[in-house]
């Protein structure tokens, strides 16, 4: 069946290929600009035909490539995007075998099951139940599915290595990080034990955060092929009608919706990444119901910062601190030319700024991503792909809405309440004496981070003033006394290196006085 289903596929598949890499090449060479934009349409909607002729791993491809702005042109991406997660349900006389031998007879389980399918997925189908007298959801793998996710996933490792192969280089290097990201994640969702603790800690985390519901897990109803949770029904977030008869705020509904899965992103270690309309419902207070855990982001705090010296040094318009971060994200390829991609990011930040930076929005920053990283050898972490694609799924709620609303303004009162942007500053002036200790050179680069960090600091200051902020005066004094002595050093080495042994001294001191 292996051999006839990769034959089958590979069928299916070759013409797609052989379109985007003509439409990619043409897209890289011009960076979108004087393109056959309705033929680049009608090539990614060919594409969506096909992995809706698939079957479910395809329909997940594509909507994991919907956010790949390394990979595919823009056309691409807002087509794939309108690839949903619907497959036609299979009977209950094949659902209730499952549901059986995990927890029993049905009788005993519940007091009453809905055999009418509520919503059928590509990996899932649910049902509505009561037990002990409650209304409950009841999400139950769908039959044989996990025969089918690992006869596709042997399918697509044998042909895309080999599609690859007709392709530029850059897209081979991305598209090979894509595939085992979208493995590890397909596996991750079969798995509803996974999903049940991820819905737990974002429950846990976002537990004081107002006007937000998340429904709570029965576990003992629930096992790796079922999942059964608390009934929360609600008003699809982009249902406009329903939601102004029901009298919500929708400009207020918006920026919930976005200080929410920011809120997750920037503070907890825990996001979720599929905030599809289908997953997030509203109450008739405008309070947020989320649904369906099993797509989630993972960012540590070092990470975390990473992304933020990213976004600010796009913002900042300064492609040296770019690369940096994008080195550090673990975005470029071994043994890159620095100067040619600092280069080729410095053209499109330029052309990137035409606009004011208090009105850039997600699709700006993924329509840079997409003009520029086509063009290198890059590739999305995984956790940086959930969060694009994040990001672009909830632009895409937003629009819907035709509301007053920026995100930046939204991200920006986040990043100051948890004084991120304070913290992503110190993190890129250590990380500047560190290159500093390497090259004296580039001792110069400095002084805008420097300016960049006080200015900053000092708003923040005035927004919520500190008792006291002994690691913002030692990094000052730290940073000054380094700058002086890279300029005494041409006169004078020995005072020169003392005088930057010592602005460590300072900087360790005051990390060390900030702990305590």
């Amino acid at each position: 069946m292996s051999k006839t289903r990769t034959i089958q596929t590979f069928i299916k598949l070759v013409p797609l290929v052989i379109a985007l890499r003509k439409d990619r090449r043409e897209w890289v060479k011009k960076q979108g600009k004087n393109v056959d934009i309705p033929r680049y349409k009608k090539n990614a909607q060919k594409a969506l035909k096909t992995f809706l002729s698939l079957g479910p791993v395809y329909i997940k491809l594509g909507q994991w490539l919907s956010s790949r702005a390394d990979i595919l042109p823009q056309p691409y991406l807002e087509e794939l995007a309108k690839l949903q997660d619907e497959v036609p349900a299979e009977s209950f006389d094949k659902v209730r075998p499952i549901i059986e031998q995990d927890l029993g007879p049905m009788e005993k389980s519940f007091d009453f099951i809905d055999t009418n399918v509520i919503s059928g997925a590509s990996l899932g189908q649910v049902y509505k139940a009561r037990l002990r007298g409650q209304d409950v959801i009841v999400k139950v793998k769908r039959p044989g599915i996990e025969q089918v996710v690992e006869e596709d996933i042997r399918v697509l490792k044998r042909i895309i290595p080999f599609a690859m192969r007709f392709v530029d280089s850059n897209l081979r290097y991305s598209a090979e990080a894509m595939l085992s990201q979208f493995i590890e994640t397909m596996n991750e969702e079969m798995d509803y034990r996974i999903e049940s603790q991820n819905l737990k800690a974002i429950k846990h985390n976002m537990q004081n955060y107002k006007k937000l519901i998340i429904p709570s897990v029965i576990d003992d109803r629930s096992s790796k092929n079922i999942l059964t949770m608390e009934y929360l029904p609600g008003i699809k977030i982009t249902n406009v009608k329903a939601l102004d008869e029901a009298g919500i705020d929708r400009e207020q509904l918006v920026v919930r919706a976005h200080r929410v899965f920011f809120t997750m992103l920037l503070k907890h270690d825990l996001f979720h990444a599929d905030p599809h309309p289908g997953n997030i419902s509203v109450t008739k207070d405008g309070s947020l119901i989320l649904y369906d855990f099993g797509m989630v982001g993972r960012l540590d705090n070092k990470t975390r910062l990473k992304l933020i010296r990213l976004y600010l040094s796009l913002v900042e318009r300064d492609p040296t601190r770019t690369v940096s971060a994008m080195d550090d994200l673990g975005m470029l390829m071994p043994g890159y030319d620095r100067s040619i991609i600092e280069k080729g990011l410095a053209l499109s930040i330029q052309a990137f700024h035409g606009t004011k930076v208090d009105r850039m929005e997600v699709r700006a920053l993924m329509d840079l991503a997409n003009k520029t990283m086509s063009r290198f050898p890059f590739k999305l972490p995984k956790h940086l792909a959930l969060y694009m694609r994040m990001a672009s799924i909830l632009e895409g709620v937003y629009l819907t809405h035709k509301v007053n609303f920026r995100f930046i303004n939204v991200l920006q009162t986040i990043l100051e309440e948890e004084n991120i942007v304070r913290d992503a500053y110190v993190e890129e002036i250590k990380l500047s004496f560190g290159r500093f200790v390497k090259s004296i050179d580039s001792a110069i680069a400095v002084v805008p981070e420097i300016r960049q960090f006080i200015e900053q600091s000092k708003n923040m200051q005035l927004n919520k003033p500190k008792p006291r902020n002994i690691l913002l005066s030692g990094t000052i004094l730290a940073a000054a006394v380094f700058v002086g002595s890279t300029i005494l050093y041409s006169s004078n080495g020995v005072i020169g290196e003392i005088g930057m042994a010592g602005s460590a001294v300072i900087m360790a001191l005051a990390m060390l006085l900030k702990e305590k």
